[in-house]
C-alpha cells in the first residue's frame, strides 16, 4: 500500500509539472510579426517551441514605440517566464523592465542589455551579406563591360551598416570593379515599414543600370518585389546568355531574414537568412531546460545564425558552379581565412 501511495504521489508531482508550462511573451518591433522578414522569423521560432515544447505564448505588436514597455511590464506583471523584444529599438524597454522584475528572464534581439537576467541575441549579418553579394555579382548582367547592382537598407544606422558592407566586400570579390548602389528608406523606426519609398528607390536603382537588388529594410523590402513583378512581369524571370554573357533584361533581388524567395518566383536569386527562428527557438528551449543564462549570444555562418536560401523557386537562377564556389568561400570564413568587415 505504501509503494502504491507513493508511486500515486510521484505521477502527480509529474503531471503536476508537466502543466507548468513555460510562459513566453514576445514583443515585436515596428514591421509586425506578419512583415515577411525580421519579425516574421522570430515568430516563426516561437511558434515551433509551442508546437514542439509545449509552451504558452503571447504577443503583442505595438502600435507604436511608446506601447512597448507597457506591454513587457504587462507580461512581467502576469509571472510570464521569458519575454522576448525584437529589435534593437527594445532595448531601452527591455532594461527598464529586467530591471524592476530581476527574477524574470528576458531576450532582445539585435542589441546588447547588460543584465544577468537578459540574453542579448546577436548576428553576424555581414558574413551572410558577404555570401549573397557574391551570387548577385555572378548574377549581375554586364553592359559595355560594366556591371552594377544595387542594396536599398531600411533605417540607416550600424546595424544595417553590417548588411551593405558585407554585400559590397562580396560582390567585389566577384568582380573588383563593380558598382554598388546604396541607398536607405530612412533615418526613423517608420523605414522599416515603407514599401513605397523603397519601390521608389528600387525602380531609381534600375534606372541606373542595378540588375540585382539586396532589400535589408524589414516590411520595406515588399517595395522591391512590387517594383520586380512591374518590371519583368508576374512569372519567372529566367537569364538568358550568348557567349557566356547574359542578354535577357531581368531585374533580380535578394530578400533577407527569413527566406522569400516564393514571394516572387523566379525573380528572387536568394535570400540572405538571419535565424532570428532559431535564436528564439534555442532560447526558449534553453528557458525550458535550465540552462538560460544572460549574456550575449552570437550567430554566424559557423553555427548556422546565417547563411542564404536555396529552394525549387531560385534553383534555376543559382548555377551549382556558383554554389560551388560560393561554399567554398563559407568554410573561408568560418575557418577564419576570410575576415569579413563588418563597418564601412
Amino acid at each position: 500500500m505504501k509503494r502504491v501511495i507513493v508511486l500515486i504521489a510521484a505521477l502527480m508531482m509529474v503531471s503536476a509539472y508537466a502543466m507548468a508550462e513555460i510562459k513566453v511573451g514576445i514583443v515585436f518591433d515596428a514591421g509586425g510579426k506578419n512583415d515577411r522578414s525580421f519579425n516574421q522569423s522570430a515568430w516563426e521560432g516561437a511558434v515551433k517551441a509551442r508546437d514542439e515544447l509545449g509552451i504558452t505564448l503571447k504577443d503583442v505588436e505595438p502600435g507604436d514605440s511608446s506601447a512597448v514597455e507597457e506591454a513587457m511590464r504587462a507580461f512581467a506583471a502576469e509571472g510570464y517566464d521569458i519575454i522576448f523584444g525584437i529589435g534593437f529599438a527594445n532595448a531601452t524597454a527591455i532594461k527598464n523592465v529586467a530591471t524592476e522584475y530581476p527574477d524574470i528572464k528576458f531576450a532582445i534581439v539585435d542589441s546588447f542589455v547588460d543584465l544577468p537576467n537578459v540574453a542579448s541575441l546577436q548576428f553576424k549579418e555581414h558574413e551572410g551579406s558577404y555570401l549573397v553579394g557574391m551570387i548577385a555579382a555572378m548574377r549581375a548582367r554586364a553592359v559595355d563591360g560594366k556591371r552594377t547592382v544595387g542594396f536599398i537598407g531600411g533605417m540607416e544606422i550600424p546595424l544595417i551598416h553590417k548588411f551593405e558592407v558585407g554585400y559590397r566586400e562580396g560582390a567585389r570579390r566577384i568582380y573588383p570593379d563593380i558598382e554598388v548602389i546604396v541607398n536607405y528608406v530612412g533615418n526613423t523606426p517608420t523605414a522599416w515599414n515603407d514599401p513605397a519609398k523603397a519601390k521608389e528607390i528600387a525602380n531609381a536603382q534600375m534606372g541606373k543600370g542595378a540588375s540585382v537588388i539586396y532589400a535589408a529594410a524589414g516590411g520595406s523590402g515588399n517595395g522591391l518585389f512590387d517594383a520586380l513583378k512591374e518590371v519583368n512581369g508576374r512569372g519567372p524571370c529566367m537569364p538568358q546568355f550568348k557567349n557566356k554573357q547574359r542578354t535577357d533584361s531581368c531585374v533580380y533581388g535578394i530578400g533577407v531574414d527569413s527566406n522569400q524567395n516564393y514571394i516572387v518566383p523566379g525573380q528572387i536569386v536568394t535570400s540572405m537568412l538571419k535565424r532570428v527562428d532559431v535564436s528564439v527557438y534555442e532560447t526558449i528551449k534553453r528557458v525550458k531546460d535550465g540552462t538560460f543564462s544572460g549574456g550575449e549570444l552570437i550567430f554566424g555562418l559557423n553555427n548556422d545564425g546565417v547563411g542564404y536560401a536555396m529552394d525549387e523557386y531560385n534553383k534555376p537562377l543559382v548555377s551549382r558552379n556558383m554554389l560551388k564556389f560560393v561554399e567554398m568561400f563559407k568554410k573561408d570564413i568560418i575557418n577564419g581565412k576570410i575576415k569579413v568587415p563588418s563597418t564601412r
